[in-house]
C-alpha cells in the first residue's frame, strides 16, 4: 500500500475530528480530559519503509573487564539485553532437565536449539529444577532498586499494588528518569510508559524469568538508555499463587486473564488500578502456550513457532490504535525475532473438546488483559512462547524469545514516543466524542475461514502443513449493535459496579439532587443460565460457576424509552470520556461478560441508557 493511500484515512479522520463543533464535549460535566475541545493532530504514518535496518549485538560468554559503552540505539534497532556484572564469567548453558516423558521425539527437540545467549536468574541457575520463587523474585526487584539508587539519573521503586489470595505481595517495579516514581510525576513529564506483565497463568513461567532479565537491563544494563524517552513498569509475576501451585488459575480457581473487566480476583484488580494510576501507553502480556497435548490429539502435529503474537481484537477498538499496534509494533517485533532465527505466527489455539477441529485466534471478548487494555486506548500486545506441557524443556530459548520481543517493544516505543503521545491524545478525544451520536457494537464474533497452518510432525520433526478451519479475529462480524447513549444511569444499589468502574479508571458521578432523565430502560424478553465461554471452552470462573445460580445470566432485551425520575444517591456514568468503549462492554446487559450477566448488577431495572445530555447536580465519586 502506498504511503499516500495509507495516510488518507488518517488525515480524513483528523480533519473530521477538527471540524466537530464543541457540543460533543459535555460542558456540564467536570471531565478534565475534555476541557479543551481542539483537535490533536495525528502523527505522520508510515509502514516502516523508512525504518533503519535492525542490528543485533551478540554478547560473548566471557564478559570483558570493562563495561561496554552503551549509546542510545537508533530507531528500529534491536539489541540483546544481557549485561552481567563486569569481570564475571557467564556460566555455560545448564543441561536440559530430564523429563519423565517428553511430549515429542528428539527430532522435534532438535528444531529448538538453545540460543547463544545464556540467561541467569535464580530460576535459571545451573542444576536448578524449579523456577524463581516469589521471594527470590521480590529480592531480585529490590536489588534493581538498590542498583538504580547508585545511578545519577535512574529512579526506581518497588511499588506495592496489592496482595494475592494467599497473602503474597504483588509488586510493580517502576523505572524512570523523572524526579520520582509517583504516577502523577510520570504523567506530568509526558513520557510514554510501557507496562510489562508476566505469568498471569501460573504454569507459564518463561515470561516471568524473562521480565527479571528486562528489569535488570533497564535498571542497570544495556536497556537503561530507553529511560531517556520512556518509562518502564515491570510486573514479572501477576499470579504468584498459581505459580507456587503450578496451575493456570488463581487460588480461587479463576482464570485471571479472563477477569480484567469483572475484576473478581485481587490480582486482576491490582493490575487494573496500576493501569488506572500510571496510564501506560503500551502494555505487553507475556504468556506461554500448549505445545503438544490436544494439537497432537487432533492434528497429529506439534506447534512449531517460538512466539505467537496478537494485539487487541475486540469490538469498538479505535481504528488507529489497531494500526499502530500492527505497523509500529507487531511488524518490527516479527523482524526482531527473525533476526534471532526465532519463528513467529499469529496467536492461535484450539478448544479442549477433542472433536472440535477448529483453530481460533485469541478471543474477541472484552475480558482478557489484551482486549480490556485495548479498550483503554493502549497498544496492547500479547506474546506467547511454546511452553505449557514441556516443563523446563527449551527454557533458555523460551526466555530468549520473550527477551527479544520485550526489547523490540521497548525500542519501538522509544522510536515512536512523540507519535504515541499524539495518538493517545487524539484517540482519547475521539472516543469521548462518540457519546450520543454513533453506533456501538454490543457483541462481535470472529470470521470463519480456512488456513494452512504450519506445524511439525511429532516423530520426524519435519514441517507439516495442516489445513484447518480458522476463526480470524482480525476481521470481526458485528452480531449486535445499538445506538450509543450519552451515558448510563445506575441506581443507588449499584455500588459494586461503581467500585469496579472506578478501579478501571472510569469517571462516575453521584446524583446530588433529584431530577428526571430521558432514558431507554431494558425489558427482558428471554432468559437462561450458563457458563462463560472462550475459544478454549468453558472459562474457569471459580467453584461456584458450575453450580445452580453460580453461572452467568443470559438475557435478550428490548428497549423502552420514557422519562424516569432519578433520586439522590443514584449514579450517572457519562460516555463522553476516554474509556467510553469499556463502559459499553461492562453495562450493556445482554453479553456474557457484562456486569449484569455476572451478577455484579442484580436487576435490569438498576441500569438505564440516558438518551440526552443531562442537566444534573452531581458530585464525582472518588477512586
Amino acid at each position: 500500500m502506498s504511503r499516500d493511500r495509507l495516510l488518507r484515512p488518517v488525515r480524513r479522520a483528523a480533519a473530521d475530528h477538527a471540524g466537530r463543533p464543541s457540543r460533543w464535549a459535555l460542558a456540564a460535566l467536570p471531565l478534565a480530559l475534555l476541557a479543551a475541545c481542539s483537535s490533536t493532530p495525528l502523527p505522520t504514518w508510515d509502514n516502516g519503509a523508512t525504518t533503519r535496518p535492525a542490528t543485533v549485538a551478540q554478547p560473548a560468554r566471557v564478559v570483558p573487564s570493562a563495561p561496554p559503552v552503551v549509546n542510545m540505539p537508533p530507531p528500529g534497532a534491536v539489541t540483546m539485553p544481557v549485561s552481567p556484572r563486569p569481570g564475571t564469567v557467564v556460566p555455560a548453558a545448564p543441561a536440559v532437565q530430564a523429563e519423565p516423558a517428553l511430549p515429542y521425539s528428539a527430532a522435534v527437540a532438535a528444531r529448538f536449539p538453545d540460543p547463544a545467549t545464556v540467561y541467569t536468574t535464580p530460576g535459571l541457575a545451573p542444576g536448578r529444577t524449579t523456577f524463581t520463587t516469589t521471594a527470590e523474585m521480590r529480592q531480585w526487584l529490590q536489588d534493581q532498586v538498590a542498583a538504580a539508587a547508585r545511578s545519577p539519573t535512574v529512579r526506581a521503586a518497588l511499588v506495592p499494588i496489592g496482595t494475592s489470595q494467599r497473602a503474597e505481595p504483588l509488586d510493580a517495579l517502576v523505572l524512570t528518569q523523572s524526579a520520582n516514581t509517583e504516577a502523577s510525576t510520570l504523567l506530568a513529564d509526558g513520557r510514554p510508559t510501557v507496562l510489562l506483565i508476566g505469568q498471569q497463568h501460573g504454569d507459564e513461567p518463561a515470561g516471568a524469568e524473562a521480565l527479571l532479565v528486562i528489569a535488570r537491563e533497564v535498571a542497570q544494563g544495556l536497556l537503561t538508555p530507553v529511560l531517556s524517552r520512556i518509562n518502564v513498569i515491570v510486573v514479572p509475576r501477576a499470579n504468584p499463587d498459581g505459580a507456587a501451585a503450578g496451575t493456570r488459575v488463581t487460588a480461587n480457581g479463576i482464570d485471571m486473564n479472563r477477569d480484567h473487566l469483572l475484576l473478581k480476583t485481587p490480582e486482576a484488580l491490582a493490575l487494573a488500578r496500576l493501569v488506572r494510576d500510571y496510564k501506560p501507553t503500551v502494555v505487553v502480556d507475556a504468556h506461554e502456550y500448549t505445545v503438544a497435548g490436544r494439537f497432537v490429539q487432533k492434528f497429529n502435529a506439534v506447534q512449531r513457532f517460538d512466539g505467537l503474537l496478537q494485539y487487541a481484537t475486540t469490538a469498538n477498538l479505535p481504528e488507529f490504535v489497531t494500526k499502530a499496534s500492527e505497523e509500529w509494533f507487531r511488524r518490527p517485533l516479527v523482524a526482531s525475532l527473525q533476526k534471532q532465527s526465532l519463528t513467529s505466527e499469529w496467536y492461535y489455539t484450539t478448544s479442549t473438546d477433542p472433536n472440535d477441529l477448529r483453530v481460533s485466534m485469541g478471543g474477541t471478548q472484552p475480558d482478557t488483559g489484551r482486549n480490556v487494555n485495548g479498550l483503554k486506548n493502549t497498544v496492547s500486545v500479547l506474546l506467547e512462547t511454546r511452553g505449557v506441557g514441556i516443563g523446563r524443556l527449551h527454557i533458555q530459548r523460551r526466555v530468549h524469545t520473550h527477551v527479544v520481543a520485550a526489547t523490540s517493544v521497548l525500542q519501538s516505543t522509544v522510536a515512536r514516543a512523540e507519535d504515541l503521545k499524539q495518538l493517545k491524545s487524539f484517540v482519547d478525544r475521539d472516543v469521548s466524542a462518540l457519546a450520543c451520536r454513533a453506533d456501538a457494537v454490543v457483541e462481535a464474533a470472529p470470521t470463519p475461514t480456512r488456513r494452512a497452518l504450519l506445524m511439525l510432525d511429532p516423530v520426524t520433526g519435519a514441517d507439516r502443513s495442516v489445513d484447518v478451519e480458522w476463526n480470524s479475529a482480525l476481521e470481526l462480524r458485528n452480531v449486535k449493535t445499538r445506538r450509543r447513549p450519552c451515558g448510563y444511569w445506575l441506581d443507588a444499589s449499584s455500588t459494586a459496579a461503581v467500585d469496579k468502574l472506578r478501579a478501571a479508571g472510569v469517571q462516575v458521578l453521584r446524583v446530588s439532587e433529584s431530577s428526571s432523565l430521558l432514558m431507554d430502560s431494558y425489558r427482558e424478553t428471554m432468559r437462561s443460565e450458563g457458563a462463560r465461554q472462550d475459544v478454549r471452552g468453558t472459562v474457569a470462573d471459580g467453584p461456584a460457576a458450575g453450580t445452580v445460580g453460580g453461572g452467568i445470566v443470559k438475557v435478550e432485551v428490548a428497549l423502552t424509552r420514557s422519562l424516569v425520575d432519578v433520586p439522590i444517591g443514584s449514579y450517572y456514568v457519562p460516555l463522553s470520556q476516554p474509556l467510553g468503549n469499556l463502559i459499553v462492554a461492562a453495562l450493556e446487559p445482554d453479553t456474557q461478560n457484562s456486569f449484569f450477566a455476572n451478577r455484579v448488577i442484580d436487576r435490569l431495572e438498576s441500569v438505564g441508557r440516558v438518551a440526552t445530555v443531562p442537566t444534573l447536580r452531581y458530585e464525582e465519586v472518588a477512586p
